[in-house]
Parts: C-alpha cells; sequence; structure tokens
C-alpha cells in the first residue's frame, strides 16, 4: 500500500492549479493584514486623522524623554496643557514608582498625567494609557509618543459627546525603566485600586497593523467588544497566549495585576528601529497610527457607552480573521475542536487504508519521520543566524532584528521547504506519499492537543489547518471525478494557506532572525500540511522521478538558499538610512582621576575605534565592569561625583543618603554582596520598598538604580546577605558627551545601541561598607 493519496490525468495542470489558489489566499492574507490609509487634517471632526494627530508629535517627541530628562519635563507639560485646554481634569501624580529583576532594585521619580473625561452615569472607569517617557537612545516616536498623540485626537474627536462611563487617559512615566509610573499608580492612586477597563498602547517598531497582542484573563466579554467595535481589528488569540508565557512586560502587567481588565495593543514592523534615535516621525508610518488612534477611539466610544460589569465573564475566546472575517469562539471549544481534528485524521487514515492507498504502518513511519525536517529545519535556521552573526558581528547586537531582512528569510523559507522536500523524496517510494502526507498530519494535530493544554488560544492555528487538510483528503477518497477530486482537495488546504504563513510572518516580525527557527517549525508544519497538493505533479510512486526532480530541484533549492546569503548581505548593507549600532560610554572613577572610553561592541565601527583600542580593564573603578568591554584612555573632567552617606547600620542593613551629582539623571550602586530587599525614598513621597532575588551576571552580584533622582538626593536602605565589609560603588550618570574635550559626533550612519550604559558619562566613587 504505496499509492497517491489521489490521482489525476492531468497532473502538471492539478498541480499548478492548486499552487496558484493556495499562493493567492497566502498572499491576500498577508495584503489584508497591512495598515490603514491615513486620514488628512481635514477629515470630518468625528473622525481619527492620523495628520491631525502627527502636528502633535512634533510639538513635543523630538527628542528623546527619558525618566528624569528635560524633555521629558517639556514632554509632559505639553500633553498636560492640551488635555487641560480640552476641558479634562487634569493632575500630576509625583512618586517613586519600584520594579525588582534579579538581583536588581530599580526605582525612579515618576511623574504620572492623570486626565479624567467624567461620564453621565459610570459603571466603571475606562483607563486609556501610554507612557510618555522614551528611551534615552531615542525620541520614541512610535514608542510611545505616537500612542500619546493618538489619545488627544481621540479626545478631540469625542468632542462635547456625553458618554456614560468615565474616561480615563493615563500617561504614564518612567515605563522604559521598568513600568514605574505604571507601578506607582497601580499602588498609591485611588484610581490604580479602584479597577476599571484598561486599553494599554505600545509598539516595538514603527509600522505595521495596530495588533491587540494581549489581554487580561475571561477576556471574553472584551474580545467581543473589540470585534464588534473596532472596524479593522487584527491579531489574534495565539498573541495572547504567547505573551503570557514570556517575561516581557509593559504598562499592562503592573496595571492588570493590580485588578484591571483590558487589552494591549502595539505594532511591531520594522522592528530594527525599536529604541534607537530611528524610532522618529521620519520613519513612522503614517498608516500604523491612523491605526491605532481609529482603534482607540472605537473603543473609547463602544466602552464609555456600555454597561462594564457585564463584560465581566468567566472565560477566554479564542479569535482570529480567516478570509478577511474576525472569528470568535469561546475556549470551552478548543478541546472538542481539537478532539475532533484527531478523530478526523484518524478516520482520514482509516479510510486510506480501506481504499489500500496506504498501510497503518506506513502511516505510522510516516508520522515519526516527520520529526525529521521539522529538526532539520530549526537547525538550520539557527545555524543560518549563527553564519550572518560571524560574517557581521554587528548583527548580534540588533538581537536578529534587521532593517532588510527579506533576503534572509527567504533564505529561511527555502531551507525549510528544502528540509520537507528532502525527507519527502527519499520516503516516497519506500513508504508512499499517501502514507507520507496522512502520517504528517499527526504533527499538528497532536500538537494542536498539546496546546489546548498549555496555551488553548493558540490550539485553532494547528487543529484548524490538520482538520481541514483531513476533511479534504477525506472528501477527496470518497468522490469521483478528478476535477471535484482536486478541488475538494485544495479547498481543504485554503485554511491552513491563510493561518500558518500568516502566523510565520508575525513570528518573524516579533523575533526576528536570532529566533529564526521558530519561524522554521510553523513553515514546516505548513508544508506537512500541503503536501497532497504537491503529489499532484508527480507520478505514481513506482515510477522512479525524473532525475530533474529527484535531484535537479533540491540541488536548485540549495544553490538558492546559499545564494540568499551573499545577496542579504548586500542588500542589508549599513548606511546613513538604515544604521550600524553602537555602544560607547565616558566613565570616570573620581576617586583616582583615572578616565576612559568603554564599549560592548564586538566589532567596533571606525569611529568607535577612535575611542576604544585595547581591553585593558584594570584603571576602570571596583565592580564597574559588566561583560567583555573595549577600552581606551580619555582625560578626566571637571564633574561632580556622586555622594554615598551611611545615615545607619543595624545588623545586615544599611540605611544610605545617596545623590548622584549636579546635573547627574540617574544613579546607580553596584554592591559587593547580594541584596534581599531595597528600600527608596525621596523627599516628599512615600517610601516603596521591594524584595530581591538572585544575583547580577557578569558583575558584582547586587545593584540598585534610581532613574530620574531628585537633584537633592534620596535615601536607599539595603539588606544585604553573606558576612563581612563589602563595597559599594556609586555611579552617577548623565546623557551625551559634550561635557568630554575632544569629542566627535557620533557620524550619519551610526546610532547609538540599545544597552542601557552607553550614551552616558559615568562618575563614579567607591565606598567600603
Amino acid at each position: 500500500m504505496r499509492g497517491k493519496l489521489i490521482d489525476v490525468p492531468r497532473r502538471v495542470l492539478a498541480g499548478v492549479s492548486a499552487l496558484l489558489v493556495l499562493s493567492a489566499v497566502v498572499l491576500l492574507t498577508a495584503m489584508s493584514n497591512s495598515t490603514m490609509q491615513p486620514l488628512p487634517a481635514g477629515a470630518p471632526a468625528a473622525e481619527f486623522s492620523a495628520e491631525r494627530a502627527l502636528r502633535h508629535l512634533e510639538r513635543f517627541a523630538t527628542k528623546p524623554r527619558p525618566i528624569g530628562s528635560a524633555a521629558g519635563d517639556r514632554a509632559r507639560e505639553y500633553l498636560a496643557g492640551q488635555l487641560r485646554a480640552a476641558g479634562l481634569e487634569v493632575e500630576v501624580q509625583s512618586a517613586v514608582g519600584a520594579n525588582s529583576s534579579t538581583g536588581l532594585a530599580a526605582f525612579g521619580q515618576v511623574d504620572n498625567i492623570v486626565a479624567t473625561r467624567r461620564g453621565t452615569d459610570s459603571t466603571g472607569t475606562v483607563v486609556i494609557a501610554a507612557h510618555y517617557d522614551s528611551a534615552a537612545m531615542g525620541p520614541g516616536v512610535s514608542d510611545d509618543a505616537a500612542a500619546l498623540a493618538a489619545m488627544l485626537e481621540t479626545v478631540r474627536a469625542l468632542g462635547d459627546v456625553k458618554l456614560r462611563n468615565d474616561l480615563v487617559f493615563l500617561m504614564t512615566d518612567g515605563e522604559e525603566d521598568g513600568v514605574l509610573g505604571a507601578e506607582a499608580f497601580a499602588r498609591e492612586h485611588p484610581l490604580g485600586s479602584k479597577g476599571g477597563v484598561l486599553l494599554n498602547w505600545e509598539a516595538r517598531g514603527v509600522s505595521g497593523p495596530s495588533l491587540m497582542f494581549e489581554t487580561s484573563k475571561d477576556n471574553a466579554g472584551l474580545v467581543e467588544t473589540f470585534a464588534g467595535a473596532v472596524p479593522y481589528p487584527r491579531g489574534d488569540s495565539v498573541m495572547v497566549e504567547l505573551y503570557r508565557l514570556m517575561p516581557n512586560n509593559t504598562d499592562f502587567t503592573p496595571l492588570t495585576a493590580a485588578g484591571f481588565t483590558g487589552m494591549n495593543f502595539a505594532y511591531i514592523q520594522d522592528s530594527s528601529r525599536y529604541h534607537t534615535a530611528d524610532d522618529s516621525l521620519a520613519f513612522l508610518n503614517r498608516g500604523s497610527l491612523q491605526h491605532h488612534g481609529t482603534n482607540m477611539l472605537a473603543l473609547a466610544r463602544s466602552l464609555g457607552a456600555a454597561d462594564l460589569p457585564t463584560l465581566g465573564t468567566g472565560h477566554d475566546l479564542t479569535y482570529f480573521r480567516l478570509f478577511g472575517v474576525m472569528i470568535t469562539y469561546p475556549n470551552a471549544l478548543v478541546w472538542p475542536l481539537a478532539g475532533l481534528a484527531l478523530v478526523v485524521v484518524a478516520g482520514l487514515a482509516l479510510l486510506a487504508w480501506r481504499r489500500r492507498v496506504a498501510g497503518l504502518a506506513r502511516m505510522t513511519v510516516g508520522a515519526v519521520t516527520a520529526v525529521v525536517p521539522i529538526v532539520l529545519a530549526v537547525v538550520l535556521a539557527q545555524g543560518l543566524w549563527e553564519v550572518l552573526v560571524a560574517m557581521r558581528p554587528d548583527y548580534y547586537g540588533m538581537g536578529g532584528l534587521l532593517h532588510r531582512p527579506e533576503a534572509f528569510r527567504a533564505a529561511v523559507i527555502v531551507m525549510t521547504g528544502l528540509a520537507v522536500l528532502g525527507w519527502y523524496l527519499v520516503l516516497r517510494r519506500r513508504v508512499g506519499p499517501a502514507a507520507l502526507a496522512i502520517g504528517a498530519l499527526a504533527w499538528p494535530a497532536v500538537l494542536g492537543v498539546v496546546c489546548a493544554q498549555i496555551a488553548p488560544g493558540a490550539s485553532f492555528v494547528l487543529t484548524l489547518p490538520a482538520l481541514f487538510a483531513a476533511l479534504g483528503g477525506l472528501a477527496a477518497l470518497a468522490l469521483r471525478g478528478a476535477v471535484w477530486r482536486v478541488v475538494v482537495l485544495t479547498a481543504g488546504l485554503l485554511v491552513s494557506a491563510a493561518l500558518l504563513p500568516a502566523l510565520a510572518l508575525m513570528v518573524f516580525d516579533g523575533m526576528g532572525l536570532a529566533l529564526g527557527g521558530a519561524s522554521a517549525v510553523v513553515l514546516v508544519l505548513f508544508a506537512l500540511t500541503v503536501l497532497p497538493a504537491l503529489e499532484l505533479w508527480l507520478p505514481e510512486p513506482e515510477r522512479p522521478l525524473g532525475r530533474p526532480v529527484a535531484f535537479g530541484v533540491p540541488l536548485a533549492a540549495a544553490t538558492l538558499a546559499v545564494v540568499l546569503v551573499p545577496a542579504g548581505l548586500a542588500l542589508d548593507g549599513f548606511d546613513a538610512g538604515n544604521p550600524r549600532r553602537t555602544h560607547l560610554a565616558y566613565v570616570m572613577d573620581a576617586d583616582s582621576g583615572n578616565a576612559g572610553w568603554v564599549s560592548a561592541d564586538l566589532n567596533p565601527s571606525d569611529w568607535t575605534k577612535r575611542y576604544v583600542s585595547g581591553s585593558d580593564t584594570s584603571f576602570l573603578p571596583p565592580g564597574y565592569v559588566r561583560g567583555d568591554l573595549r577600552t581606551g584612555r580619555a582625560p578626566a573632567v571637571r564633574i561632580d561625583g556622586p555622594q554615598v552617606r551611611v545615615l545607619r547600620q543595624s545588623g545586615d542593613t544599611y540605611r544610605l543618603r545617596v545623590s548622584a551629582g549636579k546635573g547627574a539623571r540617574s544613579l546607580t550602586l553596584r554592591i559587593e554582596r547580594p541584596i534581599v530587599e531595597a528600600t527608596a525614598k525621596a523627599d516628599g513621597m512615600r517610601p516603596v520598598t521591594i524584595p530581591v532575588t538572585g544575583t547580577r551576571a557578569n558583575t558584582w552580584p547586587g545593584e540598585v538604580r534610581f532613574r530620574g533622582i531628585p537633584e537633592t538626593g534620596a535615601e536607599i536602605t539595603v539588606r544585604v546577605s553573606g558576612t563581612g565589609g563589602f563595597r559599594v560603588t556609586a555611579i552617577g550618570e548623565r546623557d551625551g558627551f559634550a561635557a568630554v574635550p575632544g569629542f566627535t559626533p557620533m557620524p550619519p550612519g551610526l546610532v547609538a545601541a540599545t544597552r542601557e550604559d552607553g550614551g552616558i558619562v559615568a562618575v563614579t566613587r567607591t565606598y567600603q561598607l
């Protein structure tokens, strides 16, 4: 039993027709996931206009706005002023925000803007949130100024129309340094403990559709509202499940932990610009801004008029778009659908056995051996990344998010196809094409069951392709007539063509080539589901394949994959429009007077090599070095250094008075012992205490940061573990190198890397405790 699932007299015509139909579905799905057309400033007053929103960005989003910066202060004044002028009740909440991670206690003085639009008969609060600080490396137009401009334009478009519920426009500070503003709002502000519905807006790129990528638990009411209210809903529950499994966080994290229910939105394409100087007006996709704002306005109106308590449910929804239609169903159907897919695949196997086109043992071999192309595709994709980093070390610092990755993505696609094709052609005559195709369907069906257990909202993307492919196979075996058999077989593969390539593209956008193996797995599963369409081209398995197919096609694919690598390197060369990243910092030990430049670049640019020429770190302050660094000596500068004074010691607890020095924006304490608890207090603000676990890697084990530290300083209390004396190195940090003699500004074609200790003047003092 080594037959074909179906055979038709005009194989080439049938194969070409099936391929064209599936390709059209893949292409149309990709096109339907594009952004919106931006509306001009003359658009109707009740509609959202990206051009009107852009006017705000030109006023406050042209320079970096890190926490505690003068640019951040100016942005806050502008935003609060616009909200007051629109008639909202505006307050600025000043507090100390806190967050902890492995070995690190992070604090910051935050100033959140809280603007309220009162409802007529409120059933709860709708909080629309975004952060106004940016990373220090760039102006943060997409992350997250675009959402702020969308908020101002939404307020304008709402006009004087009365809504039932209170709308709160929350513009947080300190998100980039550990969601500090949102944490302080949730902990200290009365609205933070009141709860409500949260709409949070983010970006991890500079273009792409606005995706609803995260929800709180029991999201059914919110998802139904989103699907019904938003004219162009994008995103799916795969993203929700993936994000719940990942350690990433946004302002959404502390606010939902405090009791808010809600939805989180972002656009994620062209993410090589993320957290760099190129997150600017020049690179902002106006359609992404339009999509962000159109969704925001629609949800503000819908939720502003809703009976909010009725949105609460006890379950999640699976949601996704298929052929342009948003589909939702309760997660109670996930297990039945996953089980049905297994049953239908098993039914296809049984019918194929009864029709004597595939034996049960051979189908088992097909299922077991299908792991080979899956593993091989992952190895090839990850191997490609290692080759690219070896050939161009600058890619390492970009985390796989490249400027022009299309050729490399194509190489992953070709290598994935080569892995599947090699497995298939080797085993086709021995095992049989139908046995391989049916056995391969076991993988998405079984993985759909696994997802039903650990990530229910993601199960559909595996279950439905397996289910419909198996249904198409059953119908093709049951029907008579070659044309109808090809039609139903191809129709069964349409769901796979609509879902799996789109998922692979989303994974490419979100994870980059550094995790290209994740996209390769999705692509392999797609290829495995469409094997019956490939088989339409081929003769009966008893007849040997001609050399052009058996050797020519795999050889051509392998050659293409190899050629795409140098082609991609040539296409993705660095230039002024697609710059290279570099890390550089100036460090001065105020105790010894030694000063120098440091860089963590694996392959420094010519400009960076002006400042770093070796790897001698002996002159750097104690506890400063973190990881491998290139260094170079520099003249000392006359700048105030940080100060640390012990106010009290009780056992392993030290209360310190610290300051960063005049003009410094932030203070970091590197501590020679692990810390287990830290408290921060700034004048006029409540103290906040957080536990700390673990130790820092590649440097001293404990670290405390205070971003936006007041010029008068703050109190830091730390409890340490271990015995005996230890040292503390205080690092006062200032943005930019203007104070350093002989410094030459970065030339075009370079931008600051995303490492948080780059682009600063660091002045240190070390204390023995």
